[in-house]
C-alpha cells in the first residue's frame, strides 16, 4: 500500500468514525429532513420493469430507504458506519451492505439506480474517478445515478470531524462525464431561495454507453 492509499484509507477510517461516535444524534437531528424532490428527481427518470432496485448509498439510519420502499422501490442500503447500517436494518428491513465507499463491492449491473444524497463529498478527489467507476459498473444499462453535494469552489479538507469536498457545478461535470455519465438534470437546493442561501447542488445523471464515455479534462 502506497502513501496516497494510506492517507486515502485514514481519511475514511477517521470520517466513519465520526460517525459512528455520533450514530444517534445524527439520527435525531435528520429524521425529519425533507429529501421529496431528490427523491422525485431519481424516481421520475427510473427506466425498465418494476421492481426497481435502487441502492442508496450513504443511507444513514435509514431514512430514505424506508421512502424509497414507501414508493415501491426495492431498497438496498450501504454504509461504512455500523451503527447507521444496524439502524437501517431495524427501521427498514432492507439488505443493508456494510462498506466504506473507498473499498465498494458492488455486483455488477444490479442497479437501477443509485441515490447518492450528501454522500459522495466524502469521497476525496483522488479517489473520485476509481469509484464513480465502480458505481456505473454496478447499474444496469440506462441506470441513473443520483447526488446531491454541498457546493464550493472545488476544494476539500476537514470540517467537524468529517472530510468533504465541496465541488463546483464545472468541476462535478468534469468528474461525472469522465467516468461515463451524461447529465439529466441539476439544481440547488433548498429550493425557492436565493442562490446564496442555497449551499446543495443537486444533479440527475445516467449511465452512458461505453461508446459515449466521457472524456472531458479532469479538474485536478
Amino acid at each position: 500500500m502506497n502513501d496516497t492509499q494510506i492517507e486515502l484509507s485514514e481519511i475514511s477510517a477517521k470520517t466513519i468514525a465520526h460517525y459512528q461516535q455520533a450514530a444517534e444524534s445524527f439520527r435525531r437531528g435528520t429524521a425529519d429532513h425533507d429529501v421529496s424532490q431528490n427523491l422525485d428527481a431519481l424516481c421520475s427518470r427510473l427506466e425498465g420493469p418494476d421492481p426497481r432496485v435502487v441502492l442508496d448509498l450513504g443511507c444513514g439510519p435509514g431514512r430514505d430507504l424506508a421512502q424509497l420502499l414507501a414508493r415501491g422501490i426495492q431498497a438496498v442500503g450501504l454504509d461504512g458506519c455500523a451503527a447507521f447500517c444496524s439502524m437501517a436494518r431495524e427501521q427498514t428491513g432492507c439488505e443493508v451492505l456494510q462498506q466504506d465507499f473507498l473499498s465498494l463491492a458492488l455486483p455488477s449491473q444490479r442497479f437501477d439506480g443509485i441515490f447518492a444524497n450528501a454522500s459522495l463529498f466524502h469521497v476525496p478527489r483522488e479517489a473520485l474517478p476509481r469509484v464513480l467507476a465502480e458505481l456505473r459498473a454496478s447499474l444496469k444499462l440506462r441506470g441513473v445515478l443520483f447526488s446531491s453535494n454541498p457546493r464550493g469552489d472545488d476544494q476539500q479538507g476537514w470540517s467537524n470531524g468529517r472530510y468533504g469536498c465541496f465541488h463546483s457545478l464545472e468541476g462535478w461535470r468534469a468528474f461525472m462525464q469522465a467516468a461515463g455519465f451524461e447529465e439529466l438534470d441539476h439544481y440547488y437546493r433548498p429550493a425557492g431561495r436565493p442562490r446564496a442561501e442555497q449551499p446543495w447542488l443537486a444533479s440527475v445523471w445516467r449511465r452512458a454507453s461505453s461508446s459515449a464515455r466521457g472524456t472531458a479534462d479532469m479538474p485536478w
